[in-house]
């Protein structure tokens, strides 16, 4: 029985981008960018349920979405908070009782590899938390006073994190208790683990995981997109 669920954050407002329509419902070569990254996952036998976190103005939007959709019954919607961390967790309370992995996705990365997803989950089973990641190429600075580079850090460890992020349920759900209690936002439900003295493996992924947040992302994505098809 299929045992993984999938939160995807999509409540965001989007003001990077430019336009009065939330980023995450801008079409991607005919097709909304939030369908296209649920259907990554609800296309998936191994994925038993979807939950959309989305802003409670769009939601009638993103039911009239989800009209006719192939997977629908895999889908629920919720309604989001202001903040991320309290969308997560909302959609962490909506997923069934047999879900015992659960996958964190941004909305807005649509491109993520089906083998980079498969490996989240099988280490997420094992290790108990695992996240998709990008090794940095760029030289990092670090700065010191009036945006002034003081030091040169070593990028040989480090990673540009992405997700999907995956975890088991009870740990993930004992992350998300622990954060509220002491009043921690993190940037993502890695940082909360990561709080508990657990460490998160790494799954390498690549830069065509692209998250779209400026419009310079979207035709990249574009780019990308027609890329496979050829």
């Amino acid at each position: 029985m299929p045992d993984v669920g999938v939160v995807i954050p999509a409540a965001g407002r989007g003001r990077r981008m430019g336009g009065r329509i939330p980023k995450q419902f801008l079409m991607l070569d005919g097709v909304p960018i939030l369908l296209r990254s649920v259907d990554v996952f609800a296309r998936r036998r191994d994925i038993r349920q979807v939950v959309l976190v989305v802003p409670g103005a769009h939601r009638r939007r993103v039911e009239r979405m989800l009209r006719g959709y192939r997977h629908r019954s895999k889908v629920s919607i919720v309604t989001g908070a202001r903040v991320r961390q309290e969308s997560v967790r909302a959609g962490i309370e909506a997923l069934e009782a047999p879900v015992a992995i659960v996958l964190v996705h941004d909305a807005v990365r649509p491109l993520v590899r089906p083998e980079v997803v498969a490996e989240v989950i099988r280490c997420a089973r094992r290790y108990g938390a695992s996240l998709a990641g990008s090794p940095v190429r760029d030289t990092i600075k670090k700065e010191g006073r009036r945006e002034f580079a003081t030091e040169t850090v070593p990028r040989e460890r480090l990673w540009a994190v992405q997700t999907p992020q995956g975890f088991r349920r009870e740990l993930l759900e004992r992350a998300h208790r622990r954060a509220r209690r002491d009043g921690f936002v993190g940037t993502d439900e890695a940082s909360l683990v990561e709080r508990l003295h657990i460490p998160v493996r790494i799954v390498r992924s690549g830069p065509e995981n692209v998250k779209i947040t400026v419009p310079g992302d979207l035709r990249m994505a574009v780019f990308l997109l027609k890329s496979r098809k050829r």
